[in-house]
């Protein structure tokens, strides 16, 4: 969620930060993560005060799917963005960015 480049992104062709398909929902990407921090810290006091398993397991679960939720919202935005403007253009630049969607739709799945 932060615009800090990473180096496999620095190296991309017409890989701008400015234009990546979520800044239109950061707003909403924050507010989301910041509840799931939220959610941690909130995981952290109930082992803390050894609260019972399942109600820990049961707040895990919740978490897990709320990082879910981020992380489709996220793949939604740069298929929708990145990857449809590099087929637009074509050339190695779609194919590196439709493998680089298919990596990470496989990372999803294996999480």
């Amino acid at each position: 969620m932060n615009t800090v480049r990473t180096a496999e992104a620095a190296a991309q062709p017409g890989h701008d930060h400015a234009t990546h398909g979520y800044i239109t929902a950061k707003d909403d990407y924050l507010k989301r993560l910041r509840r799931i921090e939220g959610q941690a810290r909130g995981l952290q006091r109930m082992v803390e005060e050894e609260k019972y398993c399942i109600d820990i397991l049961t707040q895990v679960s919740a978490m897990t799917k709320a990082l879910q939720a981020v992380a489709m919202g996220l793949l939604e935005d740069h298929i929708s963005h990145c990857v449809v403007d590099a087929a637009v253009q074509g050339g190695p630049e779609a194919d590196a960015k439709i493998k680089e969607a298919t990596d990470a739709i496989a990372r999803l799945v294996r999480s």
